[in-house]
């Protein structure tokens, strides 16, 4: 570790807060009705998309048809995705003239672009025409985003509501997500990444000759769009194979700087917007500092752990210089143009938030670098996660630190005037275990089965990580991977599927659930014995029910896997 690698640090920090603050003051304002700055532009395009698309936006919904909303929002988007894929062998703007996409991988990237994971079994420049790139991939991408931020702010509203039997409308919080939010951000980071040389077009592929008489194709297309939406939806989905280390996807380093502030721009704004919703900005400071808290953690140990170097290279008595300039340090699977410093940001960056793309391989980190990722998406992709999902997720987690805190101290626990009884305890449970049961239980049945062990391309524990990694990644809705894993075959296509369903949509309804019990409840005035949830201590108490959790739950496997992996490099062992 260096200083212009802390330097990098504190500048990514500094413009992120910057840009998140205004914000969630623009969102609070967009989701509360209110007026806004675009609203002189925007508002009659939303009027017209309600009418033509027969959305009653003055009706709102309990919270039961709320849900049922949204799951077929997934639904029909899901069957005209795979549709697209199916059928792009047929369809327009397709130069490279792409087959159609096989049954399996089809449904495999279908689901994952409804459910925001956005997990790739396929090489994007090989596999996607541009038709289905900008018509599925493009367009789920800003769905899938919209339909998180919506059940957010449906859960915002249980808790700023009184004895309400609704929690908004659907239709309305994804149309102003995607209208309000998302097109015009991603208008002005398309540009902006246009501007820093990243292609935007419709031209065919390119055959060049290269200096050694070789022929290759250089591939291309409307790619700047792609990329914007990707980060700032924290999708991930790349246009390329190599996704954000591809030259194409990321030509320079500030093009690097504004993809990973864009991956928790929008889920940063989101908690200054939660503040503002419930009328208290206390809280979602509070909320905020935790998650800053816990990223700053993991991008500390993943740049120590990557700056270090090999293990076994230690162990042989090489010294080496921890320098992103200097030889040092484990550059393997990085791109020289970003060094250590900044993989290490964007590989914590896109784990805490559901982002999932990737500027360095992951597979090629060392043990404890790699396990940062990792355990950031055991967490619950709380550390500002998916847009909407993040903080929701946090939320849950707040349910369970509030219950405990209620019990030290004799009093039934509340949080911002709503009590947490026996029901929303039950419901914050189940989501929490919804994690560890399709993560842990998937992994065996890869780890036991000849059809998952067939896909590990490394013995010993990092096969086990690589199993592990890619079943984390498909439950959090993440999409990153351990690229050593050979998952487009029928098993891991059909299993990682359904862990990305189990991920998106088992979480979403009980969700759901908490702010319908919510907004039925009254208010209750703080009272002497209330416990206060914006300071210092509530904040310890909240990041250590986090990964004590976390810890209990994903340490025995953690220690077969990328632990025993680090210590057995620092003995000598290879497998």
């Amino acid at each position: 570790m260096n200083a212009a690698g802390i330097l990098q640090i504190v500048v990514y920090f500094a413009v992120l807060t910057a840009g998140a603050i205004p914000l969630g003051a623009y969102m609070a304002r967009v989701y509360s009705g209110e007026r806004s700055w675009a609203d002189p532009v925007l508002r009659p395009v939303e009027r017209i998309i309600y009418k033509v698309c027969c959305i009653k936006a003055d009706q709102e919904q309990h919270w039961t048809v709320y849900a049922f909303s949204a799951l077929m929002f997934s639904v029909v988007g899901l069957v005209l995705i795979y549709a697209i894929m199916r059928l792009q062998a047929m369809l327009p703007l397709n130069p490279a003239s792409q087959a159609a996409v096989a049954p399996d991988l089809a449904f495999n990237t279908a689901v994952s672009f409804t459910t925001n994971t956005n997990w790739q079994n396929y090489g994007g420049e090989s596999t996607m025409a541009y038709l289905t790139q900008m018509l599925g991939m493009t367009v789920k991408n800003f769905t899938s985003a919209a339909t998180g931020m919506a059940v957010l702010v449906a859960l915002v509203r249980g808790f700023a509501r009184r004895q309400a039997k609704t929690v908004g409308n659907f239709y309305v919080d994804a149309v102003r997500s995607i209208l309000y939010v998302l097109l015009p951000l991603s208008i002005v980071v398309t540009l902006a990444l246009v501007g820093q040389g990243m292609p935007q077009s419709f031209d065919a592929y390119t055959q060049v000759t290269t200096l050694e008489g070789a022929k290759q194709v250089i591939a291309q297309g409307p790619v700047a769009s792609q990329v914007a939406i990707k980060h700032l939806g924290t999708n991930g989905g790349g246009f390329f194979n190599a996704n954000s280390a591809h030259p194409f996807e990321n030509p320079t380093a500030l093009s690097n700087l504004i993809e990973m502030a864009g991956e928790l721009l929008i889920s940063a704004g989101l908690v200054f917007a939660f503040g503002r919703m419930i009328g208290d900005t206390r809280q979602g400071r509070a909320l905020y500092i935790t998650m800053a808290l816990m990223l700053v953690v993991g991008i500390t140990v993943c740049y120590w752990a990557e700056a270090a170097g090999n293990p076994l290279v230690q162990a042989m008595g090489v010294d080496l210089t921890s320098s992103d300039l200097a030889p040092g340090g484990n550059m393997e699977g990085k791109e020289v143009r970003f060094g250590i410093a900044n993989s290490a940001i964007f590989a914590t960056a896109t784990t805490g938030t559901s982002t999932g793309a990737v500027n360095a391989m992951h597979d090629s980190f060392t043990p404890i670098g790699g396990m940062v990722p990792l355990v950031n998406m055991m967490l619950g992709e709380v550390i500002f996660g998916g847009v909407g999902c993040g903080l929701h997720g946090m939320i849950v987690f707040v349910i369970i630190a509030v219950f405990i805190a209620g019990l030290m101290v004799g009093r039934t626990p509340e949080y911002l005037g709503k009590k947490m009884e026996a029901r929303e305890v039950k419901l914050a449970v189940l989501c929490i275990l919804i994690f560890p049961l399709s993560i842990l239980g998937f992994g065996a049945v890869a780890m036991v089965l000849p059809v998952g062990l067939a896909g590990m391309s490394a013995a010993g524990p990092h096969g086990l990580t690589e199993v592990l990694y890619a079943y984390t990644s498909a439950t959090g809705n993440n999409g990153s991977a351990f690229g050593g894993l050979s998952g487009n075959t029928l098993f891991y296509n059909t299993t990682l599927a359904a862990a990305m369903l189990i991920g998106r949509f088992l979480i979403i309804v009980p969700t759901l659930a908490i702010a319908g019990s919510l907004a039925a409840k009254k208010i209750v005035p703080p009272s002497a014995g209330t416990f206060p949830t914006h300071g210092a201590l509530f904040i310890g108490l909240l990041i250590a029910v986090i990964v004590v959790i976390g810890g209990l739950t994903f340490f025995p496997v953690l220690a077969l896997g990328p632990i025993v992996e680090h210590l057995a490099l620092a003995a000598g062992t290879l497998f």
